[in-house]
């Protein structure tokens, strides 16, 4: 919209701009959080939390025929080791129970139909908010079919045990200790669950929400790393 002329022709005198207030009005960063020591900006930002239910059939793609097949391998006993079926972003995740975790391993590497010969990694997450906190998620690939497929597991801090698929994936040894490490799920069979990062001495699992940050010595002219909330503050 063009600025109206005044009758000589000229035109006014544009007046006072209003600075624009960021989207949480006076004092926040542009995610609307409050200045404080965390500068990363996304303080503000909420996270959506997922509804823990399966997804509704049909799943599309190969997922129902895949679903299907490990129901009839397992029989009776699918109902009781997976608990969800979660279809997200065109990904398929079995949720399973940690008892369970090297039995439906066993049946996907070999039932002909599915063939998930590899385990490409273990890893785990940690969800403060949840009563079973500490995830184990074992990523498997059928190079046969060209697939994908997630198992996740969830345990508590005070009863961390997770069936281990190194017995079944040879190659998940090393992730396993690794996400022990991290994380502190121990992996029951497991031919030897020790450290893989950390010192044999160190004390907790640096991956966990509630591990403190900073404050780690290091090797120069003695100085030391402060924990974040100490750190100077730049908003």
């Amino acid at each position: 919209m063009s600025t109206p002329e005044l009758p000589d022709g000229r035109r006014p005198a544009p007046g006072p701009v209003t600075p624009a207030q960021p989207p949480g009005g006076r004092g926040t960063d542009m995610f609307g959080a409050t200045r404080g020591s965390d500068t990363s900006g996304f303080g503000g930002l909420v996270k959506r939390q997922p509804v823990a239910a399966s997804s509704p059939r049909p799943f599309g793609s190969w997922f129902d025929e895949a679903v299907d097949t490990l129901a009839e391998s397992l029989g009776s006993g699918f109902d009781e080791a997976v608990t969800r079926v979660v279809v997200d972003r065109g990904e398929l995740t079995l949720h399973v129970r940690p008892d369970r975790m090297a039995d439906v391993a066993k049946v996907l590497r070999d039932d002909p139909g599915l063939r998930f010969e590899l385990c490409s990694g273990v890893s785990g997450v940690d969800y403060p908010s949840e009563a079973t906190r500490l995830h184990a998620v074992v990523h498997l690939l059928s190079m046969t079919y060209r697939r994908r497929i997630r198992l996740e597991t969830a345990v508590t801090v005070e009863d961390p045990h997770v069936a281990s698929v190194s017995h079944v994936y040879p190659t998940a040894d090393f992730h396993e200790r690794e996400t022990w490490d991290m994380f502190g799920i121990v992996f029951d069979g497991h031919p030897a669950l020790t450290r893989i990062l950390m010192p044999d001495d160190w004390e907790g699992h640096p991956q966990r929400k509630d591990y403190p940050l900073g404050g780690v010595p290091v090797e120069y002219k003695g100085a030391q790393i402060p924990p974040p909330d100490e750190r100077r503050a730049y908003a």
